[in-house]
């Protein structure tokens, strides 16, 4: 499974993520909102088990596609408290080959059980800015959820 890993980073010339994985801006929308913000922006993703996708929020909603490899635990910080979303193809275990994680809700993604990765794409609209990412600390987390110690110390 490494070379596989590599292969995919190599030849989808993915970068490190600054909040885990590897990524690549695949697509950014020429079209603007009324505050000159791009439409729409889409990512590949690369997790592995050991760069999963820390705590973090952004303003907008975020689409998830499943491409390859092992499903996707993306686990979610409400009000409510914690949720955690199945991103895969395997639909009689409550997979989904496609979700949407709402703006402004603080999430992270791991890959589930021993698999060794998983190849998502995201597409944010509007469009994905480093300047509204949002990425959280443990001791951050812990004030507002600390009956969730186990998932914050993964993700963080």
């Amino acid at each position: 499974m490494k070379e596989r890993i590599a292969e995919l980073v190599t030849s989808l010339q993915l970068l490190p993520h600054p909040e885990g994985g590897f990524f690549r801006e695949t697509y950014r929308s020429p079209l603007k909102n009324v505050e000159d913000q791009s439409l729409m922006t889409s990512i590949y993703f690369l997790l592995t088990v050991d760069s999963p996708s820390r705590f973090h929020r952004i303003k907008s909603d975020e689409h998830w596609y499943f491409h390859e490899g092992s499903p996707l635990s993306i686990h979610l910080l409400t009000e409510n408290g914690h949720e955690t979303l199945q991103l895969g193809t395997e639909l009689i275990n409550n997979q989904l080959p496609h979700l949407l994680v709402k703006g402004n809700t603080i999430f992270g993604s791991e890959v589930q059980g021993s698999g060794s990765y998983s190849l998502v794409s995201c597409a944010v609209a509007p469009a994905f800015d480093f300047s509204t990412f949002e990425l959280f600390s443990k001791e951050e987390l812990m004030k507002s959820y600390p009956n969730h110690s186990e998932v914050i110390t993964r993700l963080t």
